[in-house]
């Protein structure tokens, strides 16, 4: 078994020594540019001051701090990308030490009420599922490892991703370049406004307009050297920047609307190109990882050529933006030039993005699985089978809680046990339980590894009641709530797939009697359905529901027991019913006189 944290150590250590050689070449450069500044402004005042040197002098300062701004631009780019190979070594090992909470992508847009687990598991947030396993750069694979979360893929997809995941798993240099790509740390531009984007239409459209254009500048850079000449006259470089003008002014609104458009979309779509560039060097073996290279393949021209020759015209168009080219850039109608080309490469290729984003969305998501499987090389993949209701777990623990304190507890659910009964006083494990085994199965149902020795399951359909609240603004009291969730995870039974309940403290907003029928109405309920589950009380009254649904269902509970003042919780699984509750005691132990 590999050791990933000296792995990433070593090559932290290597990255580091990289950045501070790109912050000491960006120092001397910036030296450089400055001398050339200097240079430039003494021959300004050589040619128009003292008048001891021609025009065309200016040539040589103007060149090379040109060429000193792209280089320039070139260690920046090195730099930043140093910067995040850090911080991608950083982040690992977070994840690894478990100090990764509150620094990772928190994403909470996927926060749904109504849908039956993600909040209760803690899918999306601070602190989540999410949170741990996401590091695609992408807003297409964020929402792809996010909708891998909330729902159930079918046993061949999530075989075929088991695979995926277990051979890019060794694959941490090709992680570690996607990581690197883009110019920011996680692109915002969804894949609905890149959509919508590509396929908008264009008012740059104009072939006359756009050659008049490439002719106006042909003749200004024929016209500028030949005023140059001792023999040369400035009237004929006078009427094209003339005519220029007129045209600028007339495309100036569709111009600026095509700059105004671009930048977000030009991020998005660069950090692709570059990604399906990498991925093309890539070999491949497992059936989904070379369908995905085979999509991209299937077209004439290679889409990382396509976006390549794209992020080249919008880097090109961005050089106008530099105090010095600027000036420059009005007479060769820069501007109007390249959002004609860019407008062009839209018209053209835009209607396949929403494709390319797609797949690749789903090759981040594999990626952010096999990252995760990487760091913890303990979670086994779980054994995916068909069938009736079956869910068994062998030493499972969560997976967002540090592997040494968490105590392992296993569990076997399926064939004639359909239910455990949970009980057990405040605070000793029941809700992680259950949490544990949801959060597991969501895993495994994506195509990820799970925190636990050995995992056997079906396809299930996930209710859970752990996280259920009113509202006011809905005038939904939390009792309310509850029923209406239990309403939505019995009418699962009714789908194709078996259901897997999880329904902690059931109807504790009510009195003891209703509660102890409804209880028992609801679980027989499900259980008869076929559903499997577990459902935990600190209500020793109903453990008699257990009971009367043997051999259906099984009492199970957990420990504690008093010691100089304090509560000791083994969180450990017992069979039989919790004989004792520590209510009082966790009173007392606070401070208060009961």
């Amino acid at each position: 078994m590999h050791d990933p944290s000296l792995e990433y150590q070593k090559r932290l250590l290597d990255r580091q020594a990289r950045l501070q050689r790109c912050f000491s070449r960006i120092r001397i450069v910036s030296y450089f540019r400055l001398g050339i500044g200097l240079v430039f402004f003494l021959t300004l005042w050589l040619v128009f001051g003292i008048r001891v040197a021609s025009l065309s002098s200016l040539l040589l300062p103007i060149g090379a701090y040109i060429f000193l701004a792209l280089y320039h631009d070139r260690v920046y780019r090195e730099r930043d990308r140093a910067k995040r190979a850090v911080t991608f070594y950083e982040r690992g090992l977070e994840r690894i030490e478990n100090r990764w909470q509150g620094k990772g992508n928190d994403e909470t847009s996927d926060l749904d009420d109504t849908h039956l687990y993600a909040k209760d598991l803690d899918l999306f947030g601070r602190g989540s599922l999410f949170e741990l396993l996401c590091t695609a750069r992408t807003r297409a694979g964020e929402e792809t490892l996010a909708r891998w979360l909330r729902e159930p893929a079918e046993r061949n997809e999530i075989l075929q991703r088991q695979e995926a995941v277990q051979e890019l798993r060794r694959f941490i240099d090709l992680r570690e370049d996607l990581s690197l790509l883009g110019p920011e740390v996680r692109s915002q531009v969804h894949p609905e406004f890149m959509s919508e984007w590509a396929n908008a239409p264009s008012e740059l459209r104009s072939t006359v307009v756009r050659v008049t254009a490439a002719v106006l500048v042909g003749l200004n850079l024929i016209f500028l050297v030949y005023s140059l000449l001792p023999t040369g006259d400035g009237s004929l470089l006078r009427y094209t920047l003339v005519f220029e003008a007129v045209l600028g002014i007339a495309y100036r609104r569709r111009v600026r609307a095509v700059l105004n458009s671009i930048d977000g979309p030009a991020k998005e779509i660069a950090t692709l190109g570059l990604a399906l560039q990498r991925m093309e060097r890539e070999t491949f073996s497992s059936e989904r990882l070379r369908q995905l290279q085979t999509d991209f393949a299937k077209e004439a021209k290679r889409p990382s050529r396509e976006i390549a020759f794209l992020v080249t015209l919008v880097e090109n168009l961005n050089y106008r933006r530099n105090e010095f080219f600027l000036i420059l850039s009005f007479p060769l109608l820069w501007a109007t030039q390249f959002t004609f080309a860019i407008e062009a490469w839209r018209l053209r290729r835009g209607p396949a993005i929403g494709g390319w984003l797609a797949n690749f969305g789903e090759f981040e998501a594999l990626c952010a699985l096999a990252s995760y499987s990487y760091e913890h090389p303990e979670d086994s993949f779980p054994e995916v089978v068909e069938g009736s209701a079956i869910l068994e777990c062998v030493e499972v623990r969560h997976p967002l809680l540090p592997r040494a304190s968490c105590v392992p507890n296993s569990l076997s659910l399926g064939g004639e046990l359909q239910l455990l009964l949970v009980s057990g006083s405040n605070m000793s494990g029941k809700s992680t339980l259950l949490r544990t085994v949801g959060i597991n199965v969501v895993l495994a149902q994506a195509g990820g590894p799970v925190r636990a020795t050995r995992m056997k399951l079906c396809v299930l359909a996930i209710g859970a009641t752990m996280r259920v609240q009113d509202s006011l603004q809905a005038g939904v009291s939390r009792f309310y709530a509850e029923v209406q969730r239990l309403h939505d995870t019995m009418e699962l039974t009714a789908g194709p797939r078996p259901v897997l309940f999880l329904l902690d403290e059931i109807l504790h907003g009510t009195n003891s009697h209703d509660r102890a029928i409804g209880a028992e109405a609801i679980v027989r309920g499900l259980v008869d359905r076929g559903a499997i589950g577990l459902v935990t009380t600190h209500d020793l009254a109903l453990a008699r529901v257990a009971d009367s649904l043997k051999p259906r269902a099984m009492n199970v509970h957990f420990q504690d027991h008093l010691e100089d003042g304090r509560m000791i919780f083994d969180y450990v699984l017992h069979p039989g019913v919790v004989e004792k509750s520590n209510a009082l005691e966790l009173m007392r132990a606070v401070g208060l006189k009961v």
